[in-house]
């Protein structure tokens, strides 16, 4: 017993060492200009770190078009210890899949004694490429975090199985009293992890599966007393499936019906499906992003469809002999489920992220086959040994060259648009990071690529519009983003950098009114509340100047930055110097001024400090701007 623990624990700290140098790399990452602008760098209730505000906001807030307030309070928790440093972020992603990783080991081998098939496993699940983008990804915080109480919900789970294990045959069928403190423990780390990502819904359906193997608590008699147990976890799950289709349906991240039609949907589920067993073996041009064919090819779905069915069938037929084969083969089936795109969410036909925890059911049946099939093998410990150790070798090397896209948005969409085709999307992206850069003309060509892909893409009209503007052809860049808002008249951004393109070409007056209209469609946008207020309380002509709303824009504006960024201090003190308040302009522009100087915006810092002079003399902005 005493050998068996000290080799356990020799396993669980080399899985952890090798995972943690494999991974080191992404401490030195950037941002990706891919979502991590809405969970991080441009989310105020974020980046203000941990408040009580801040986790009223987490609690009640359908941001993002989801509903995980603990994956909210773990990205303020970074604020509040690492700032907007992303070496802090991404260290909390890589120290939460070590976490996964070890307790895969250690429930693994908790439940069926087998030390080297649990590591193996482990090891398959910490250093495989399809999950590099759960871990390097610091927006994914949400598949690392609820991967850590998924794991937590089967260890409480299997240790309130235990007790049945040591009694004798005839009370083993009765389940321990359901009030016992780890049912409960389990249960509550359940709604842990539906509440750092609601993917977990299919949580109930495998803890079943484990009831049937490799606990053997499962058999006819029993079918509907394990089911019966399972009802508070589902109906935590059907709650959190409720509030979840709300959250993406009212952001408008779901797909109807008459975009993608259900035929299509199955067709591309079945594709998926057999995709990521395809990588999970075969892990070559991995993307970030692979968009939905919307109408995917016939036969591709059929012949998918019937590598599924023979696979199960396969599994089904050796249930007795290897149930472990069916075990990893409807894990995978069942907690793909919600993601599989019968209900399409977003633009992907399917994603990397995805596969975090489903792959462990076919790393399970890979693993416990191996050992199965080389039972009569001579010599079957060496040869497992080092097949098991080339296999992780590469998956290592694999990983290790899959890492590096990740540095930021630049090589993450350089990459994406290398290895997939006709993604109009990642060409945008890409755009965006090199124009974030200064890199106008490669910004250029890469936006003009996404609207030859997708001509009526509306945030490729809108981008290319901006990098007109700054290069000074706003002729050209006033017809694209009047385009843009015909052909989405919703869209509050379009309306924004409209309105920007006029103010740079000389027509203030409709900048203001697209200004406006963006607002009102989305009143709490800082950049256009900032730019309008910029131009209400400093334009030279006396008639477009309104101080009282320039303040009230803002006040707006910095409230939505909690007062902490600095262009938006800058604009309040204008705006309150053309109100008469030039006390409260002067105490503006020396916070301004702070702010530039911790963050190093030497510039910025000089411009306030010519304002501040300008303040404390009673003069405005525009009586010497000029």
């Amino acid at each position: 017993m005493a050998s068996s623990k000290a080799r356990s624990s020799a396993l669980c700290l080399l899985l952890a060492a090798t995972t943690f140098a494999l991974y080191f790399s992404v401490t030195q990452f950037d941002f990706v200009n891919y979502d991590d602008p809405k969970y991080v760098t441009e989310n105020p209730q974020v980046r203000s770190g941990l408040t009580w505000a801040g986790v009223a906001w987490a609690f009640t807030t359908l941001h993002a078009s989801n509903w995980h307030p603990l994956t909210w309070l773990s990205h303020m928790l970074d604020v509040q210890v690492s700032s907007l440093n992303p070496s802090g972020h991404h260290l909390t992603n890589l120290v939460l899949h070590i976490a996964n990783s070890c307790l895969l080991f250690l429930l693994l081998r908790r439940m069926t004694r087998a030390d080297w098939s649990s590591a193996f496993v482990a090891a398959l699940f910490a250093w495989h490429p399809l999950h590099v983008e759960s871990v390097a990804w610091i927006s994914e915080r949400k598949d690392v975090l609820s991967g850590l109480f998924f794991m937590l919900t089967l260890w409480a789970y299997s240790k309130y199985t235990e007790p049945a294990a040591d009694r004798s045959s005839a009370l083993a069928s009765r389940p321990p009293p359901r009030g016992s403190r780890w049912y409960l423990l389990s249960l509550f780390f359940f709604a842990c992890g539906l509440m750092s990502k609601p993917m977990l819904v299919t949580l109930p359906f495998v803890l079943l599966l484990l009831d049937w193997w490799p606990l053997s608590r499962l058999q006819p008699a029993t079918f509907w007393r394990r089911l019966r147990e399972k009802l508070p976890f589902m109906t935590l799950a059907l709650a959190s499936c409720a509030v979840t289709f709300w959250a993406q349906r009212s952001g408008g991240a779901v797909a109807p019906l008459d975009a993608i039609p259900l035929a299509y949907r199955i067709l591309n589920a079945m594709a998926a499906y057999q995709g990521y067993l395809e990588k999970m073996l075969w892990p070559a041009k991995l993307a970030v992003l692979y968009l939905h064919p919307h109408e995917p090819p016939l036969w591709q779905g059929l012949l998918a469809a019937i590598v599924l069915v023979a696979l199960s069938l396969g599994a089904l037929r050796l249930r007795r002999s290897q149930p472990y084969l069916l075990f990893g083969w409807l894990w995978y089936l069942g907690m793909l489920v919600p993601v599989i795109g019968i209900i399409q969410v977003g633009e992907q036909s399917m994603a990397d992220r995805y596969t975090y925890l489903p792959l462990i059911g076919p790393f399970i049946a890979l693993a416990w086959s191996a050992e199965k099939l080389t039972r009569r093998w001579h010599h079957r410990e060496r040869l497992l040994g080092f097949g098991a150790l080339g296999a992780l070798a590469l998956l290592l090397a694999l990983t290790t060259h899959q890492l590096k896209p990740w540095n930021d948005g630049e090589t993450l969409f350089a990459h994406c648009v290398q290895v997939t085709t006709g993604n109009y999307i990642a060409h945008n992206n890409l755009g965006n990071a090199l124009l974030k850069k200064g890199k106008f003309k490669a910004a250029q060509d890469h936006f003009r690529e996404a609207l030859h892909l997708n001509p009526y893409y509306t945030d490729g009209m809108r981008n290319l519009g901006v990098v007109l503007t700054q290069q000074g052809q706003t002729d050209e860049a006033l017809e694209l983003l009047r385009e843009g808002t015909r052909r989405s008249s919703d869209a509050p951004e379009v309306y924004s950098k409209l309105a920007l393109a006029l103010s740079i070409g000389g027509n203030p007056k409709g900048a203001i009114a697209y200004y406006r209209e963006s607002l009102r469609l989305r009143p709490d946008q800082v950049e256009p509340c900032n730019n309008l207020a910029w131009i209400l309380a400093t334009h030279p002509d006396p008639e477009l100047r309104e101080g009282a709303e320039a303040v009230r824009l803002a006040e707006r504006a910095c409230g939505l930055t909690r007062y902490q960024t600095t262009v938006p201090l800058g604009t309040l003190a204008a705006a309150y110097a053309e109100s008469g308040r030039f006390e409260a302009a002067a105490a503006a522009a020396e916070k301004a001024i702070a702010l530039a100087q911790a963050a190093g915006q030497t510039e910025l810092a000089q411009k306030n400090r010519g304002l501040l002079d300008l303040y404390r003399a009673g003069k405005l902005y525009h009586e010497t701007a000029h």
